[in-house]
């Protein structure tokens, strides 16, 4: 029975998938769904892309392992949701442009971009893989399918969705899959493992202190959490690609605000979950066998079933916005720039200069000047240049609906066979959060609060940030809290010292940033 349910969620994603399909009219539909989410769809699009299987399996693990405190992975992920959308959102919302590396170029100019999107694909492919891995494991336990079965089928569905209608068939699944992770977790879980476990007075009473108390595993792992997760949150293109897809900044907010909430509270119940199994099911040593050991021992078949389908929908809608995000930012910042370097543009031709790009962008469509927001290589001096080369953000090909469709499925297949044959995706998740962070934390924020940051400053804390941290990583373990942390320095020291010893980056570049996140 168990089985059946997970069918019946699974037909009713592909279901979703072919409705967004006829939403899905054009790239801006396609990619941030037509930038028109309004408040509630917004939250549940924004809360289960955060929330996947480290947040859930992974959640109640530590649960079980380190009591209450086994909140803070979660709670962190909430954190990040909260100041980003309360500080930042509104503005990154007001861009209008499709991924992080292109808010770069805007703030500092030409340089950053190709870098930038290499490390977020990478990341974007490595949550992409963390979740079909987890998802493949409920696969494996539910129907008895190998590893590769369960992988091809998982990540065919998952694939197979977000092709058909893009970023629109991701948050109509999205929305299903907050809606019954809602109902599996808080209304069905919570309150059946706790009953069954005596209730929270008496579980809280006969564990050790160290698994009650809410900063029982120290505030280095602490800290440690705070400064991958939370801050990774703030800049990872899986979720500003969500802040785009709001209709306002108000909506970006408030909305996102809601949804940080909404992963505090779950970080919380899973914590408790997790408390409460170690009662129920006592001795389990793999931390990841926790949450269906649990569901089997508390639960009857239907209850179950819908409870692992409120897992498998955490995982997968974190797969498949990870995917969307790996697969815009390769053709966008990687592909789509090194072939839009061959149009040239003459200066007499339609109005020199911005102008020139205008009336491009107005052609078609508005995307290339407003959404995908088009900039100008070189420069017009006062006696006139012959020349410019016109580089949109996106690169006009005629149906980039299509384009955007073939790059999600060739990264998607990428990422099955990441999933297949990768031995421990746990590292490789690590080294991906690590490099995010270090490598692109400080040039962010820098280019959303400071005024004298520059694009040498860019690539300086770049690349010192993300060699510090793969030289600690490589000396010292993969999992060296130092890497973090000598990662974010080197960074901030690359970034400011950069920044500082070049010229102020360009009068023109400036304007046309203040005029676009000032609107």
């Amino acid at each position: 029975m168990d089985s059946l349910v997970v069918i019946i969620y699974l037909a009713a994603m592909v279901g979703f998938g072919v409705w967004g399909r006829f939403k899905a009219h054009n790239q801006e539909d396609f990619l941030v769904a037509g930038r028109r989410l309004g408040g509630l769809l917004y939250t549940g699009t924004m809360s289960a892309v955060v929330l996947g299987g480290a947040s859930t399996i992974g959640g109640v693990g530590l649960g079980y392992t380190a009591g209450l405190s086994g909140m803070w992975l979660v709670l962190s992920i909430g954190l990040g949701i909260v100041a980003l959308s309360l500080f930042f959102a509104p503005k990154i919302q007001k861009l209008e442009i499709y991924t992080v590396s292109q808010m770069l170029e805007l703030r500092y100019g030409k340089g950053s971009r190709f870098v930038s999107g290499a490390i977020m694909t990478a990341y974007g492919l490595m949550i992409s893989t963390t979740s079909t891995v987890a998802y493949a494991t409920v696969f494996h336990a539910l129907f008895d399918l190998n590893k590769v079965w369960s992988v091809l089928i998982g990540g065919g569905i998952v694939i197979l969705y977000s092709m058909l209608g893009g970023m629109w068939s991701i948050t109509l699944t999205d929305f299903v899959q907050f809606f019954i992770q809602t109902i599996g977790i808080f209304l069905i879980m919570l309150p059946l493992v706790l009953s069954k476990s005596g209730g929270i007075s008496e579980l809280f009473s006969s564990l050790p202190e160290s698994h009650t108390s809410p900063v029982g595993i120290g505030w280095q792992a602490i800290l440690g959490y705070i400064l991958i997760y939370t801050l990774g949150l703030l800049i990872g293109q899986d979720i500003w690609q969500r802040v785009f897809t709001a209709r306002s900044p108000g909506v970006a907010r408030w909305g996102g605000f809601s949804a940080g909430v909404y992963c505090l509270l779950y970080a919380v119940a899973g914590a408790l979950i997790g408390m409460a199994a170690t009662k129920i099911v006592p001795g389990i040593e793999v931390q990841d066998d926790v949450f269906v050991a649990v569901v089997d021992a508390s639960m009857n078949p239907v209850l179950g079933g819908i409870v692992l389908a409120a897992a498998l929908a955490a995982m997968m809608s974190t797969a498949s916005g990870s995917l969307m995000a790996a697969s815009t930012v390769c053709r966008q910042d990687i592909v789509e720039p090194i072939l839009a370097r061959k149009d040239i543009v003459p200066d007499s031709v339609g109005g020199a200069g911005m102008d020139g790009v205008a009336a491009d962008g107005a052609a078609t469509g508005g995307s290339a000047a407003s959404a995908s927001g088009s900039s100008v290589s070189g420069s017009v001096s006062g006696s006139g240049a012959k020349s410019t080369l016109v580089r949109s953000l996106v690169r006009e090909t005629g149906d980039e609906v299509r384009d955007s469709r073939i790059y999600l499925i060739v990264l998607g297949v990428v990422t099955l066979v990441l999933a297949m044959i990768m031995p421990s995706v746990v590292e490789a998740l690590t080294v991906a959060y690590n490099l995010l962070v270090a490598g692109l934390f400080i040039p962010i924020l820098g280019g959303l609060v400071f005024k004298r940051g520059t694009i040498v400053g860019v690539m300086a804390g770049m690349i010192l940030g993300a060699v510090t941290t793969v030289v600690v990583m490589i000396v010292s373990g993969i999992y060296a809290e130092s890497a973090i942390y000598l990662g974010l320095i080197a960074s901030l020291v690359g970034y400011l010292v950069g920044s500082f010893a070049s010229k102020p980056t360009p009068p023109e570049v400036m304007t046309a940033w203040k005029e676009r996140i000032n609107r």
